[in-house]
């Protein structure tokens, strides 16, 4: 994790060793120090701080440099013209320091799976200020088990062995799939899963 401030440091780290599943290998990084630290460690994820940065660039060649690394960018209320620049640059997500702990955690479990999962109003162009979010409009843990077995094309029935949960369970996290992501069928998953390989591909 590279240099936040001291409150945003101190709450990212309890809620990242908190979690059973995530270790931190690194903390308070200065950007001079991150693509050294990241060769050292060879972290799944990086979490860096946009405004410590020496430029935007950096998260591309920082991208370039280790692939394998996903790395996800937090800042002061991104536009949705920043985080698509993060993006393009490399980044797996672009969050707002004001998004909520356990989606901050969630973010870093689906950057771990190489998903990029980002609130919906990035895709509509307005700011991604976390007091302007219904909700969270980031998927959970489950909702991403869920959605890679719909976008393998498996049936809700398929979907409810696989995961050993309930039918109407798995068409609810359907519904808040479609609607997290601002499609409205398995066909706008599919259309969106094949934009993400080509953009794959160009890199």
């Amino acid at each position: 994790m590279s240099k936040f401030e001291d409150l945003v440091a101190i709450g990212l780290t309890h809620l990242l060793e908190e979690d059973p599943h995530l270790e931190l290998v690194a903390n308070g990084i200065p950007p001079s120090g991150i693509e050294a630290a990241i060769g050292d460690h060879r972290p799944a994820v990086a979490v860096l701080n946009f405004g410590s940065l020496t430029s935007p660039a950096q998260v591309f060649q920082l991208h370039q440099s280790f692939p394998e690394t996903r790395l996800v960018v937090l800042a002061n209320r991104p536009t949705a013209a920043e985080c698509n620049q993060m993006l393009s640059f490399g980044a797996t997500a672009c969050l707002s320091k004001e998004t909520q702990g356990r989606d901050v955690v969630n973010a870093v479990h689906l950057a771990s799976r190489g998903m990029h999962v980002l609130p919906r109003s990035a895709a509509g162009g307005g700011s991604l200020d976390g007091s302007q979010l219904e909700g969270s409009d980031l998927l959970t843990p489950r909702e991403a088990d869920v959605l890679e077995l719909l976008q393998e094309g498996a049936t809700n029935a398929q979907i409810a062995q696989a995961l050993s949960i309930g039918l109407e369970t798995v068409r609810t996290h359907a519904r808040n799939i479609y609607r997290k992501l601002g499609v409205s069928s398995r066909r706008d998953l599919a259309r969106l899963a094949g934009a993400a390989a080509l953009a794959e591909a160009r890199d």
